[in-house]
């Protein structure tokens, strides 16, 4: 799931193949520190591109900051006209607001206890900024009404309506919108305002593009039924942000809706593997050492839980220099493998590999380095 430019021509679930990588390696790797995180520049700026070209205008993006937390990123992507991102975290919202040329921030989980009027308070240190939340419980609704109300803003709180189109995480189904929620918002205005629909479908991770195509669209008539009567009822364009990675290229295709990719900044072994359709390259290389040679044929490296997300099976990791390796222990800091070349290596050697899950596995990391033309050229703080 390479393109050619990589050397690598065929990466499975259980190891790399071919294994010339030109593209991940680092001349002065020595200079670095392990186990870390190296950014690509080229396949990121490559990567928001496509983005951009497949959403038609950079203006219906929304993309997911929660998979790099970096302000470098963001102001990349400013830079394209992608001025309006979605955070899971007010230290996110935080981050992303002290960009220059960020117009929309949107709070995508729902919030509750303190964070209510963490939110507030961000929202008028930033009145500059369009401010908004999801929502799917009438109680949050007044909440933030009554928070919202205490204190002076740059304009009405956005509200987004959370919709549970299959996922069954959050949000509510549309059937029951205007009968439980639309009441509490309608009596929240002009404090707050109807914004529109978030509709998130991140289950239909399917390697399959005609069942995916096919699930997505069930999934959204029911999403644009209720735009037809809300628009009716409230006399006022509703807006729609939906999709994820797996399913933004898909929902591109409807008029007059924004797209909220995230993982495709980076992009991942999970959804390469996964999704072969897209054309996002990963760009997040994970650079650890060997640090022990345990027995013949395998090697213990510094790459444990707290440098790769580790909540799913193995492989939690995709080596792009080590052919066939199969894990047979991981803990903490250790991570021991198995290989047919695992004797080719000795002690203090480098390995390269891609994070099967790249969001949770930056989330480990407080410093990332980015590099470019084969070396590192600084670091970020995530």
């Amino acid at each position: 799931f390479f393109q050619a430019e990589d050397g690598i021509r065929d990466i499975g679930v259980t190891g790399v193949q071919t294994c010339a990588l030109p593209i991940y390696l680092l001349d002065n790797a020595e200079d670095l520190p392990s186990p870390t995180l190296v950014l690509h520049r080229s396949r990121i700026e490559a990567n928001f591109q496509k983005m951009v070209a497949i959403s038609g205008d950079p203006i219906r993006l929304w993309p997911h900051v929660k998979t790099h937390k970096l302000p470098e990123l963001i102001a990349w992507q400013v830079a394209l006209g992608i001025v309006q991102f979605k955070c899971a975290t007010i230290a996110e919202a935080e981050m992303v607001a002290g960009v220059e040329g960020v117009r929309r921030i949107l709070l995508a989980v729902q919030p509750v206890g303190p964070q209510i009027d963490r939110l507030v308070r961000l929202a008028a240190a930033f009145p500059a900024i369009e401010w908004s939340a999801v929502v799917d419980d009438p109680g949050i609704v007044a909440s933030l009404r009554n928070a919202s109300a205490l204190r002076p803003l740059g304009g009405p709180l956005g509200i987004w309506i959370d919709l549970d189109i299959g996922q069954h995480r959050t949000g509510l189904a549309p059937e029951r919108v205007p009968g439980e929620l639309l009441p509490a918002l309608r009596s929240a205005e002009p404090v707050l305002r109807l914004a529109g629909l978030h509709a998130y479908d991140g289950h239909l991770g399917i390697s399959d593009l005609a069942e995916r195509r096919r699930l997505a669209d069930a999934g959204f008539e029911s999403v644009a039924a209720l735009r037809n009567t809300l628009e009716t009822g409230m006399g006022r364009r509703m807006e729609v942000i939906a999709g994820g990675s797996p399913t933004f290229a898909l929902h591109a295709a409807r008029t007059g809706v924004s797209l909220s990719p995230g993982t495709t900044v980076l992009w991942d072994a999970g959804y390469a593997h996964k999704l072969p359709d897209l054309p996002f390259q990963p760009a997040a290389v994970l650079l650890s050492r060997v640090i022990s040679r345990p027995a013949p044929g395998q090697l213990c490296l510094d790459l444990g839980h707290k440098a790769v997300a580790s909540e799913m099976p193995h492989p939690r990791t995709i080596f792009l220099n080590l052919p066939e390796a199969t894990a047979l222990s991981h803990s903490e800091e250790h991570l021991v493998v198995e290989s047919p070349a695992a004797d080719r290596f000795r002690v203090g050697d480098v390995m390269y590999s891609l994070p099967w899950h790249v969001c949770p596995t930056m989330a480990l990391h407080q410093e990332v380095w980015l590099a470019e033309n084969g070396r590192e050229i600084g670091r970020a703080h995530v």
